[in-house]
């Protein structure tokens, strides 16, 4: 693809920008339509000094980058978007200092201006942001809801309505849609209801859960599968739960291998949160245990595990595809030991045993069901 497809242009100027994890043929752009809507409004818009700025839920720093002007605040749950959000700035010979970028667990300060919201896949994450949005807002606060319509459910607006203030919504463009939201001092609001909290079945233990954590009310019925056939052995020494989210695959096989060190792993702030929580409650200090927010696998050693186990997402933000998965399965071969083993549940029609028959030169169908798959290749 020609690197004019990696530019945006925009009234604000022109931008190259690029998706994580990085393909060598990327099919994919680094922003939609709504970013370009929002730009085009903003542009329109006059403001005598630059305002204070809250970007939420950017996809890849295309507004962050835009808007750099502004030295918006950047909040997100997704270490992916942060990471792609600084290489973007370096891209264009911006300095990272031109945004100031927050996780999702870091507290806002101060009062904003201007708030650009990204709806998110999850709109819990959204009522959480919004509740913790509301005691940084003023009465002349622009705020500014984005999304595809495809990806805006009537529920956006209602929880807008109910937490934030009244909407008004603007024509379709390119198939998007913005909506802007008049801050209402005068609501009174619930305590936010997260993290929540379930007692996993058949277990003495209890899972917290953050809102943007997959399957936060209850074990979802593939990870139920997967747990019912986790390995135990001597000699898996390391072992990975790759894609934590709340940790409840690592947490099950560490009391299935009790020699074993355990390392929680995934792009969310939120999921990294729950498992470490989850973890330590079950264990206390008497478990050896790390939680790292990161990229995959990319900041592990080569050849430094035994037990990769991995239920990969098939989606990235709004967007469905094997992206996610297929970079978990070349960083696995090259971080597992020799005969080290790799464990993936997937959905019967994803068909990952192709990825990793090509990428191990064997794959084994551990167990299945009408819905679900459970692979082991082997280095």
């Amino acid at each position: 693809m020609s690197h004019l497809n990696h530019t945006l242009t925009t009234v604000q100027g022109e931008v190259a920008l690029h998706r994580l994890p990085h393909r060598p043929r990327e099919l994919l752009r680094a922003w939609d339509a709504a970013d370009e809507y929002i730009l085009d409004y903003l542009a329109e818009q006059t403001f005598t000094t630059s305002p204070r700025c809250l970007i939420i839920n950017d996809s890849f720093g295309a507004l962050a980058v835009s808007l750099h002007h502004w030295q918006p605040q950047v909040w997100s749950d997704s270490y992916l978007s942060q990471q792609a959000t600084r290489l973007n700035l370096q891209r264009n010979q911006l300095p990272e200092t031109a945004v100031q970028l927050i996780s999702s667990l870091e507290s806002l300060q101060g009062v904003f201006d201007c708030v650009l919201i990204k709806v998110p896949k999850t709109l819990a994450l959204l009522e959480d942001q919004l509740l913790c949005l509301r005691p940084h807002l003023h009465a002349n606060t622009q705020i500014i809801v984005a999304g595809m319509i495809k990806n805006l459910p009537p529920t956006v607006w209602k929880l807008l309505e109910r937490l934030i203030g009244t909407t008004r919504t603007s024509l379709a463009k390119k198939k998007a849609r913005l909506i802007f939201v008049d801050f209402d001092a005068s609501l009174t609001t619930p305590k936010s209801p997260y993290p929540t909290e379930y007692q996993l079945e058949n277990t003495n233990y209890r899972l917290t859960n953050h809102a943007n954590v997959f399957s936060r009310d209850h074990l979802d019925i593939g990870t139920r599968f997967f747990l019912q056939h986790l390995p135990s052995s001597s000699a898996a020494l390391d072992i990975i739960d790759l894609a934590c989210g709340n940790g409840v695959v690592g947490l099950l096989a560490a009391a299935k291998n009790p020699n074993a060190r355990l390392y929680f792993v995934d792009e969310s702030f939120m999921a990294v949160a729950s498992a470490r929580a989850n973890f330590q409650r079950a264990f206390g200090e008497t478990r050896l245990a790390s939680f790292q927010v990161g990229d995959g696998l990319s900041e592990f050693a080569v050849q430094s595990a035994d037990l990769i186990l991995c239920n990969p997402p098939f989606h990235q933000q709004q967007t469905i595809g094997d992206q996610l998965a297929s970079q978990f399965f070349k960083q696995s071969k090259t971080v597992l030991r020799r005969g080290g083993e790799l464990w993936v549940i997937g959905n019967r029609h994803l068909a990952y045993h192709q990825d990793l028959k090509r990428l191990f030169g064997n794959c084994t169908v551990i167990a299945s069901n009408a819905k679900f798959v459970i692979w082991q290749a082997i280095k």
